[in-house]
């Protein structure tokens, strides 16, 4: 039996799966103050609202320029707590292993997903780890589920939203999907996910003003498909500029080349932000002061007119109606 690969023997509940998950994963990934090892961790919350959420990742290929499924798995379950004004405390890991997996591999993930935690001051306080045959997964599937805590005067809902309100990007978008796809490809080309936790930049953000009504992570479906999701069902609807849209050269181009529209492309490390007219400088103030938000830009606003629609203004002066996606542009990306 070889030990530089899983085998179906490391998921049977026994010694190698006892030592895979100690002497491995429970090693890298877990601080020592949490490695209970127990069904559950027992963790402490100050009072307060708590989120709480959960996303599985399927990516292909596993590593890319910019990061790998762990650092995707752990910014994907940061930046979904950051973006409901929740500061993240804790996370989960569970992991889908298939048969024949390189473990310098799965260490070199495992390294990237504690690296990203501790970049992001989260802890990986529990888990599990299961082992399917080969040819039943794509190397390795990561679930991730996290908690934190919010608090009161920081909580975001789009309940508060109304016309005048502005429409604010992160930064330059479509990176994550681009450098993906590109790597799948083998295409040699510039291109870098910017696949990164969210939450020390946002937390900056709120301690900066109360004005910030929204936000939502713009992953798979892109920033095109966040807007939609903002003005479904409303009374009000949402106008963007298309040039004011920070897009690099290396992702326009790239998706030029393949018939893509960059506003559909997902992104790990980017947020749309619906902020109230008279909070925007400082909005943006804060953002260019860290370095997630140094390219945050406006891209629009929400209007009275054209309820639940999205509409797209264009360099040649015309308008389009931006829908939600339909379908796929890049598969298995997040």
């Amino acid at each position: 039996m070889r030990d530089d690969t899983i085998m179906l023997a490391h998921g049977s509940g026994g010694r190698r799966m006892h030592d895979l998950v100690r002497a491995t994963i429970g090693h890298i990934l877990i601080q020592p103050k949490y490695a209970q090892f127990s069904d559950s961790a027992v963790l402490g919350l100050s009072s307060g609202q708590v989120a709480f959420t959960t996303d599985t990742y399927v990516v292909k290929p596993l590593e890319f320029p910019g990061g790998d499924i762990g650092t995707l798995a752990v910014s994907g379950t940061v930046n979904d707590l950051a973006v409901v004004g929740a500061e993240p405390r804790y996370l989960s890991c569970g992991l889908v292993i298939e048969e024949g997996f390189s473990i310098e591999r799965l260490r070199r993930i495992l390294t990237s997903m504690r690296k990203t935690a501790d970049e992001a001051g989260v802890a990986i306080v529990t888990g599990d780890t299961k082992v399917v045959r080969h040819g039943e997964a794509d190397g390795l599937y990561i679930n991730t589920a996290g908690v934190g805590v919010v608090a009161e005067h920081n909580a975001l809902t789009s309940d508060s939203l109304v016309p005048g309100d502005v429409v604010i990007v992160s930064g330059t978008v479509g990176d994550h999907g681009a450098a993906v796809m590109a790597a799948r490809e083998g295409v040699d080309t510039s291109l870098v996910s910017d696949c990164a936790p969210l939450n020390g930049m946002i937390q900056s953000v709120l301690r900066a003003t109360d004005g910030v009504k929204f936000m939502r992570d713009a992953t798979r479906g892109g920033v095109a498909t966040v807007c939609n999701e903002v003005v479904e069902g409303a009374s009000f609807g949402m106008r963007l500029n298309a040039e004011s849209i920070p897009i690099s050269d290396a992702v326009r181009g790239f998706c030029e080349t393949l018939g893509l529209d960059p506003l559909y492309v997902a992104n790990e490390g980017k947020t749309v932000l619906i902020v109230a007219h008279d909070s925007v400088q400082v909005v943006l103030a804060a953002l260019h002061s860290h370095p997630f938000g140094r390219n945050a830009a406006v891209i629009g606003a929400l209007v009275d007119d054209l309820p639940g629609m999205v509409i797209l203004e264009t360099p040649l002066g015309g308008d389009r109606i931006l829908g939600m996606l339909s379908g796929e542009q890049l598969p298995r990306i997040c």
